[in-house]
């Protein structure tokens, strides 16, 4: 329950049809293993006390009772444990017979939820004066709301859920017991997915297994955990294995809180007292959130973002009525995939490539490495690759302010960046251009830019993409513009450190003195920070917390932490930097654009965060 995870576990015990007393020996056994492993909320299938396929056996009072003692036998036998459980039962009500959740917790049951719509014609469909809107509320943690309805799986229960979420549930349990037909699988898992993205909720589906009536029907026990339209977990078919995992009903709130909340509805909510504890994490988390993990997914997205970027670019250029295309290259990533934007877009426009002017502008710490990749590429892709050498301007500078050229301060560094984007801008008005900025999402969180330097252009086509995922967009390139010369350049680009290459190269060996991520920090960590601070709302302890779980074995815990409070030292403080960004079109549901999404003072003061980085 710390920082708002919730561990669940998804049990599917092995049944003997109409047998409760042997039914109910399981799933004390497997609710015990479960609050061994910390589980705090524990959900079986529908009618698993009893079998879901009993038939017209529901009507026999023996095992209407037998299925009520055994409820109650396996709520006082869970006694010393403070975990909610949900297990299902037939309960018969006023002259009918209901399939129920009985939920229970710390040896007392909490209350009786009815199926919304049972498709079982011996059994009747829910009414107000069962618990149909019990909604659970974890005392001392708001965001973690607990609502539940029996339902089909694939979408009688929809209203009920909606109406749990109106009452503020942030975890919505569906117990059902739906047999495995062709197809049933991928609906079940969609349906899921969609009713968590839908409701922004955690969505718990535990379905019936072993041990069903195999007359007419095949039960799977197919069951998964969904979080706000993602599988954090799923069984295999025909599989008794427990699931457990951690929803994040923190983020569920965050998210609900950025959609501007939900409506709230009248509903009398019962409070529960669960010890928080500190159990370990179950679920993984990605550390590279930006990149999709499945192959497939990552060449569809880095598709998608070059065409974004593209028409995004294209459009600018037809309303600004510009004649060219102006861009620095330096050799490195960013100016690499803006470069190859440019292309796509002259394309887009039917504009020819050499309308691209690409300018490098060598300066006291170029590398012969990184000028002769720009070169290459410029050259493959068809761009007007220019040189413009920058060392005498700039000594010239300092000369004119009175500024020591062998003190290589922030002056030596920034006069630099300076220059290049002043001759961007002076052969832009030469030739009529546009001047493509290059600066990414992550430079531009840390403040990684020098004001009206490299931070300054007339349209930014990288601004919301991370460095962790420019890496991969510009490897794809390499992999299918079927062009070796240019493919092998992009490789060594992608293998190239990351430098503003402002410092004097070492002249023996040609090697950058300069290396950003030595500075600031790996952006593979700023840009796990970025995600979970701005995309998940998670607080500084949270972040470190699973930070330490995504890097486990790659980075220590105190390097994680310098890390940590760099990024929010620096976020916090360069806002002034993005407050006057150029304009540039999102690819993703992140932004820092001032006209976007994201909203912040330029005078806001980090102490909050960091004093929380200092009390760990």
């Amino acid at each position: 329950m710390k920082d708002g995870f919730l561990k669940v576990a998804v049990c599917r015990p092995k049944i003997k049809l109409c047998d409760c007393d042997y039914n109910k020996n399981s799933i004390i056994e497997e609710a015990k293993q479960a609050v061994s492993l910390g589980a705090k909320l524990i959900v079986f299938p529908e009618l698993c006390v009893t079998g879901a396929t009993c038939g017209d056996l529901f009507y026999s009072d023996a095992l209407l009772c037998g299925a009520e003692r055994a409820a109650k036998d396996i709520a006082a036998s869970l006694s010393d444990a403070d975990a909610v459980v949900a297990v299902g039962l037939p309960k018969k009500h006023k002259g009918g017979v209901f399939s129920c959740a009985a939920v229970m917790q710390s040896g007392s049951i909490l209350g009786y939820v009815p199926s919304a719509d049972s498709r079982r014609k011996q059994l009747s469909s829910g009414i107000d004066d069962l618990s149909q809107s019990l909604v659970l509320s974890v005392c001392g943690n708001d965001d973690i709301k607990i609502g539940f309805v029996v339902g089909d799986g694939i979408g009688s229960d929809r209203q009920y859920a909606r109406e749990l979420c109106a009452m503020g549930a942030t975890v919505i349990c569906n117990l059902t017991s739906t047999p495995e037909i062709v197809c049933a699988k991928s609906r079940r898992r969609d349906f899921a997915k969609s009713e968590s993205a839908d409701l922004c909720a955690g969505y718990v589906l535990c379905n019936a297994g072993e041990g069903e009536s195999t007359s007419e029907e095949v039960f799977s026990g197919h069951s998964l955990v969904c979080e706000n339209g993602r599988v954090l977990c799923e069984s295999a078919l025909f599989e008794n294995k427990m699931l457990i995992t951690d929803i994040d009903c923190g983020r569920v709130a965050f998210e609900r809180r950025l959609r501007g909340g939900c409506e709230i509805c009248d509903g009398e909510l019962t409070e529960i007292s669960v010890n928080s504890g500190d159990v370990s994490l179950t679920r993984k988390f990605n550390k590279l959130p930006f990149v999709p993990e499945n192959s497939a997914e990552l060449s569809e997205r880095c598709e998608l973002i070059m065409s974004i970027q593209a028409q995004g670019l294209k459009r600018r250029m037809e309303h600004t009525c510009s004649k060219k295309l102006v861009i620095g290259v330096s050799g490195g990533l960013d100016s690499t995939l803006a470069l190859i934007v440019c292309a796509k877009a002259a394309d887009a426009l039917g504009m020819p490539r050499k309308d691209i002017v690409a300018v490098t502008m060598p300066c006291f710490g170029t590398t012969t490495r990184t000028r002769s990749n720009a070169q290459i590429i410029c050259e493959e892709l068809g761009a007007d690759f220019r040189e413009v050498r920058i060392s005498k301007s700039v000594e010239q500078h300092f000369e004119d302010i009175g500024h020591d050229i062998n003190n290589h301060n922030v002056v030596f560094e920034n006069a630099q960046a300076r220059e290049r984007t002043q001759v961007l801008m002076d052969i832009a008005n030469e030739v009529g251009g546009l001047v493509v900025g290059t600066g990414d999402l992550s430079e531009l969180a840390l403040g990684w830019a020098t004001y009206n330097g490299d931070h300054m252009a007339m349209y930014g086509v990288n601004a919301s993409v991370p460095k962790t995922l420019i890496r991969y967009i510009v490897r794809y390139y390499a992999s299918v513009c079927k062009n070796d010369t240019l493919a092998k350049s992009l490789i060594d680009i992608v293998k190239t450190p990351v430098s503003p290459e402002l410092l004097p190269t070492n002249e023996a060996s040609d090697k950058m003195t300069q290396i950003t991520e030595d500075l600031v920090g790996p952006y593979e960590l700023h840009d796990f920070f970025i995600y979970h601070a701005l995309r998940c709302g998670y607080s500084p302890k949270k972040i470190y917390r699973v930070a330490k779980i995504a890097f486990a074995g790659e980075y220590d815990d105190a390097i994680i932490l310098k890390w940590l409070r760099t990024f929010f030292r620096r976020f916090i403080n360069q806002q002034f930097k993005r407050s006057c960004l150029p304009d540039g079109a999102a690819v993703g549901s992140l932004s820092l654009s001032p006209r976007g999404a994201f909203s912040m003072p330029s005078d806001a003061c980090a102490a909050l965060w960091l004093r929380e980085l200092e009390e760990l």
